[in-house]
């Protein structure tokens, strides 16, 4: 008995890395079914012979990951407000993501708020929404934005990746790079004084730095773009799922978070020490 109940753990656990996390109906298809004989079938009838394959020059030839980057390049730079990008993601099929995602999870919060959060990617409930920290994790981050006097109509929160990775695993190159021109052309449109990007991978792509996220956080750097006319200072922090699985870090974050409401408050550039010049 005990036996069996560990190997059906382990068989969860693979399928729950896998992917497969969230149930669709009340019971399994039966995917063999389709291969068994009809009950009218005589047993000795030959399968039907397949048709033939294309040869090499007729194949649809598959895009490649530089493909759906300059795919994703042309759409974003030709968005010219929040909504027609949004519009543009909705068309893009250069990110694998999609099509494993349920929704399409581009953004909340406030579009007109000058301070912009970006995280690293959707989670189930977030998957399930369409929108980005709604899960037990954004309801950690709203609290702790809660203390330092802002909530979700004085930010707007989005993600680098804008579809989730089945299982939660931690997102491919090629993902991350499909999705980069619309996080900088995202950036470019809200134009905010301040960011504060979530999470490691956020702080390593957006800032273009190797460090992990416990060396980067706290410290205040530029991120600069060639479509932004001034260097937003950005602020990297640790992501709340961290600090859930960590408690005795949200001492880190919160100081990461004085920092933020200190720089936001006084409409400083902590990274010169200067005035937030308008942009």
């Amino acid at each position: 008995m005990g036996q069996d109940r560990d190997r059906a753990l382990t068989d969860l656990q693979w399928l729950l890395e896998a992917g497969a996390d969230e149930a669709i109906g009340e019971v399994a298809p039966d995917r063999l079914a389709a291969d068994r004989l009809a009950p009218d079938r005589p047993a000795a009838a030959q399968p039907r012979p397949s048709a033939p394959r294309p040869s090499a020059p007729a194949r649809a030839k598959r895009p490649g990951a530089g493909d759906a980057v300059a795919a994703a390049s042309r759409m974003a730079t030709a968005a010219d407000s929040v909504q027609a990008l949004r519009a543009a993601l909705a068309e893009f099929d250069g990110c694998p993501l999609k099509a494993t995602a349920m929704n399409l999870c581009f953004a909340d919060g406030n579009p007109e708020a000058k301070i912009m959060l970006i995280g690293e990617a959707p989670g189930a409930e977030e998957d399930r929404q369409g929108r980005p920290f709604v899960g037990v994790s954004g309801q950690l981050m709203d609290r702790m934005l809660a203390c330092i006097g802002l909530d979700r109509s004085s930010v707007y929160i989005t993600n680098l990746l804008f579809w989730r990775p089945p299982g939660n695993r931690t997102p491919t190159a090629p993902e991350i790079a499909s999705c980069i021109p619309f996080v900088e052309r995202h950036i470019e449109l809200v134009d905010p004084t301040h960011l504060m990007l979530v999470g490691g991978i956020s702080a390593k792509t957006l800032l273009g730095r190797g460090d992990g996220i416990l060396r980067q956080r706290g410290h205040w750097r530029h991120y600069r773009h060639l479509g932004m006319a001034r260097p937003i200072p950005a602020l990297p922090t640790l992501h709340p799922a961290y600090l859930l699985r960590q408690p005795a870090q949200k001492r880190l974050a919160w100081r990461d978070y004085l920092s933020f409401h200190r720089a936001v408050r006084d409409g400083l550039d902590p990274v010169t020490g200067g005035a937030i010049r308008a942009g």
